[in-house]
């Protein structure tokens, strides 16, 4: 069988499911383009997608002679090998790409984790009713929209239920690494593609510094993706003077010991709401990328918890609003009131809710193995 999934999120999401896999068929062997947590479970990696992980288009272009090799590599792969089934996980432009030449071969198509056809170009839709064979959504609303527009999915729920748990107790995760269990923690999650975190990154760091400016009994974990150099991390803390700890392991326990967040978008805000952190999203890509996201995103709110729950829980500041100013004056409203933050902790509950039941990836292997039986 082989799988293609590109970034650090559609590695993890990858490995998971090739776990159960193998427990339902352990007859399969795996192959494909991936990452390190793939290459774990045992497959044979052909090239690493999460080298390059790049986001918005202009970034993608500078990449696109890579990528090209790579989408050339796995097409040779798959005509060599003829495997039961080719599945897709997420990373839908290269994907999408694929799934038609692999309609031309007569190979079967599983997409597993929908391109986010709610958020921009639902006509995308109708290419995949033509190009994939089984689509295998986390969220229940894609299941809606799908259903709506003739095409069957099956939801599964998603599978961050099952990985976000807790292991070590706030008080002692924070005297672990030498933090205060007395005064407020405040996370920094800021992504896990280097483009995003040398964009994003500073900026949360500019509005800790303003935080910690007006109440000195603040201290700050920064949450490192292990796509990520440490020196990137350490070049940047040392510009400002402040009581942080970098995180590197044990992410959901440092998230837990967190009173609130300052999330990137993405994956990362569903694990910050299913530790029920109230949080403040932002992002911030380049000038051009965020015109042409701009004309295409149909939807009001671009940070996934927000998606979620189908309204605005929690603050965005994105783009031109992802200043520091805006970022401290929003976190100081919401850490003031104790109101405001039950509030969030109570809708973020719903959130959790929201994603199913634990055993996703398992529910996943079921209907792949059933489908290519």
């Amino acid at each position: 069988m082989i799988i293609v999934a590109g970034e650090a999120s559609g590695d993890d999401r990858a490995a998971e499911l090739i776990a159960e896999l193998k427990k339902g068929g352990p007859h399969f062997t795996f192959s494909g383009l991936g990452g390190q947590k793939m290459a774990q479970q045992g497959v044979k990696i052909y090239f690493d997608l999460a080298t390059i992980a790049v986001v918005g288009f202009v970034e993608v272009i500078k990449h696109l002679k890579t990528i090209k090799k790579a989408f050339r590599l796995i097409l040779e792969k798959i005509d060599e090998q003829k495997p039961a089934a080719v599945i897709l996980v997420d990373y839908p432009g290269f994907n999408l790409r694929l799934a038609k030449e692999l309609k031309k071969r007569n190979v079967k198509v599983i997409y597993y984790v929908s391109p986010q056809v709610w958020a921009w170009n639902a006509k995308r839709i109708e290419l995949i009713k033509n190009v994939v064979d089984k689509m295998i959504v986390f969220f229940k609303f894609e299941e809606t929209l799908y259903t709506r527009h003739g095409y069957s999915v099956d939801f599964v729920g998603h599978p961050l239920i099952d990985r976000v748990k807790v292991n070590t107790e706030k008080n002692t995760f924070l005297k672990e690494i030498g933090l205060s269990d007395v005064y407020r923690t405040i996370g920094l999650l800021p992504g896990s593609r280097e483009k995003e975190v040398q964009k994003i990154f500073p900026i949360m760091l500019a509005a800790a510094q303003l935080l910690y400016q007006r109440n000195p009994e603040l201290q700050f974990l920064a949450f490192r993706a292990p796509t990520i150099d440490q020196d990137i991390f350490d070049q940047y803390i040392k510009k400002f003077s402040l009581p942080i700890k970098i995180v590197s392991e044990k992410t959901y326990d440092g998230i837990n010991a967190c009173d609130f967040c300052l999330v990137a978008s993405g994956t990362a805000t569903l694990e910050t709401a299913i530790l029920m952190k109230p949080m403040i999203v932002v992002y911030k890509t380049s000038l051009l990328t965020w015109a042409l996201a701009k004309a295409l995103i149909k939807i009001p709110n671009i940070g996934l918890v927000n998606i979620v729950a189908g309204k605005k829980i929690v603050p965005e500041c994105v783009q031109l609003d992802a200043t520091p100013q805006a970022i401290a004056y929003q976190a100081i409203g919401l850490l003031s009131s104790e109101e405001k933050m039950e509030e969030i902790r109570h809708t973020l509950g719903e959130v959790k809710n929201a994603l199913g039941t634990p055993g996703a990836s398992a529910r996943a292997a079921e209907k792949i193995l059933a489908f290519i039986a």
